[in-house]
């Protein structure tokens, strides 16, 4: 690396066919450059230049080294704007791995507003519910709700999601409004999987009500299109339920208390990114906080 940078300061001197002229073009003080051009031409065993009080020529030997060292900094430095380029448009195949539920009901439209924003992009989705390792799999990022508890992946906090609770119009005329969390443990419920309890905080205070019902699901869709049919009331995040809410098929209910927040997050073998990815990434934190 230390030659190359050397390759691109003798470009530089022999151009300018001064130090001094050099020294002003590339910001670097006359005397590093002096040192740093006789280091080289140790290192390769001849005279590059001949030095004189006004200005500089090029050995034979010199001229050979300047036009072949000139065409590779110039090609790195066409490298380096095409990088640039692919920074502010980024192109190539971004691979992602996205919780299923929350992918087809609330993050369809986030996806297709990216690929309309970036169309250098192609797009290689898995939805899936299981922990997916960016390192033991080919992806380029990861969304979860979980953070990983390994050190090896990088968690991107991307938002953090509040639950509400949430029933259809048909259900509460049927069965009645709670008017307090306590009151749940007379409704059906449908809870996750692994749910057998809600904690619901209004600011306050902080209560934990038992919740049962006929339906136990690990699937957030299937919950909340069974509370659209009357079936239940639920704890979801907005996000999850926004058409239900508009199209009128659930309201909120209980409106002073939410449930503890669900951190969101984008997971990363590295810090590290490349474009696609970093702008994948900003583009989600960006909406998912607005």
């Amino acid at each position: 690396m230390e030659l190359l940078n050397d390759m691109a300061l003798f470009v530089e001197v022999a151009k300018a066919k001064s130090f001094r002229g050099a020294a002003e073009v590339i910001g670097v003080p006359n005397s590093t450059l002096s040192r740093r051009i006789s280091g080289l031409e140790k290192a390769i065993g001849l005279r590059l230049m001949t030095r004189t009080t006004r200005r500089i020529e090029l050995t034979e030997a010199g001229q050979i080294y300047f036009e072949r060292c000139k065409r590779i900094v110039d090609e790195a430095k066409l490298a380096h704007e095409q990088l640039g380029e692919m920074l502010a448009q980024p192109t190539g195949l971004l691979r992602v791995a996205l919780p299923v539920d929350f992918a087809t009901g609330y993050m369809l439209p986030l996806l297709s507003e990216f690929a309309d924003q970036y169309p250098g992009i192609s797009f290689d989705f898995e939805l899936t519910e299981r922990a997916v390792d960016p390192v033991a799999e080919p992806f380029d990022v990861v969304i979860r709700f979980e953070e990983p508890e390994t050190s090896h992946l990088i968690a991107r906090p991307l938002a953090r999601l509040r639950p509400f609770v949430y029933a259809s119009p048909r259900y509460l005329e049927a069965h009645g409004e709670p008017m307090h969390p306590s009151d749940l443990a007379d409704h059906a419920c449908l809870p996750w999987m692994k749910d057998g309890a809600w904690r619901l905080s209004d600011g306050d205070q902080t209560i934990e009500t038992k919740v049962a019902g006929r339906f136990r699901l690990n699937s957030v869709a299937m919950i909340r299109d069974l509370a659209a049919l009357d079936k239940g009331i639920i704890l979801l995040p907005e996000e999850v339920v926004s058409n239900e809410l508009a199209q009128s098929r659930l309201r909120r209910i209980l409106p002073e208390w939410s449930g503890a927040t669900l951190p969101f997050f984008a997971v990363t073998e590295t810090r590290l990114l490349p474009a696609k990815t970093q702008r994948f990434i900003e583009f989600l934190r960006a909406r998912l906080k607005s």
